[in-house]
């Protein structure tokens, strides 16, 4: 078993597809094959079924998954600690929607520039999903809103606060004001699915009012968000700094909820100067002033 093997198994795993594998990877869809089929002789077992053009993993794959993305990340570990001070390779990034969109562009412009052999990987989710995948190896590190809902406070992960993010109870622009979860007149939040910081804080903002929780309306972004909410049917919660990239954000009433912290969260063993690089470039310039003045 060697780590191309795994890299290939792996990138199968991810995209489900032998052609989409292979163009991830810049082979042949034929050696993508045949490494994926050598690996499973080797090991003496299937790791896949073919289920027409898609590839499904196999129990036996589930479980090798696990240990070929925590082997595939010591090895980047490893490649990038023989050369101290000098970021490079590959660094796996998550971050919940609204920081990748009002956050990153200029921090990781700066950071390429500085560092052009550094190739950073960018994915999106929820909070509590993004330290589970830190915790998974899946992710290397992730920005999180702090604390994330469902995850023990003694796991193992270290934490740095980046920013400060200002939250808004967004609503009908017709509602009447509010001063306490008392002057609410709606039921429902639209949120992110469950494992979103700021889903929990607008549920238990709106659960004051009468001791029960809201019915949650799940979307996938906050524009979609914000159209529910401007149609009078419920109330949400979003990011001052997401507003702010809104050049005719529609029209709502914004009241201020709360301030809540956003993490640059990795496992506790994991070190590199690919991670060094990003949380220097997220804690320095105008990343750095975006945070104070929020």
């Amino acid at each position: 078993m060697d780590l191309a093997a795994l890299e290939i198994f792996r990138a199968v795993a991810l995209e489900g597809s032998v052609t989409r594998a292979a163009e991830r990877l810049g082979r042949v869809q034929s050696n993508v094959t045949t490494r994926v089929q050598q690996l499973e002789e080797q090991l003496g077992a299937t790791l896949f079924l073919r289920e027409g053009k898609r590839m499904v993993l196999t129990p036996a794959g589930e479980a090798l998954r696990g240990y070929a993305d925590r082997l595939l990340a010591l090895a980047e570990e490893a490649r990038q600690s023989v050369h101290p001070g000098q970021p490079g390779g590959r660094l796996r990034l998550g971050a919940m929607e609204s920081t990748a969109a009002a956050r990153l562009p200029q921090p990781l412009a700066r950071l390429h520039a500085q560092w052009p052999g550094l190739v950073l990987e960018l994915s999106t989710a929820p909070s509590r999903q993004l330290v589970e995948q830190v915790l998974a190896h899946t992710i290397d590190c992730a920005l999180v809103a702090w604390p994330p809902p469902g995850i023990d406070a003694e796991a193992p992960v270290e934490h740095t606060a980046v920013f400060a993010e200002a939250l808004l109870l967004a609503l009908p622009a017709d509602h009447p004001p509010v001063h306490t979860p008392q002057d609410l007149q709606l039921d429902t939040l639209a949120a992110f699915s469950p494992g979103c910081t700021y889903r929990r804080m607008g549920e238990a903002f709106m659960q004051q009012k009468d001791g029960s929780p809201p019915r949650v309306l799940e979307l996938a972004s906050y524009h979609a968000i914000l159209a529910c909410v401007a149609t009078g049917r419920c109330a949400g919660v979003v990011p001052q700094a997401v507003i702010d990239l809104m050049r005719e954000p529609p029209a709502l009433r914004l009241v201020p909820l709360a301030t809540c912290d956003t993490v640059l969260v990795h496992r506790r063993s994991y070190q590199s100067p690919a991670l060094d690089a990003l949380r220097t470039a997220l804690t320095s310039g105008e990343a750095h002033r975006l945070a104070a003045s929020t």
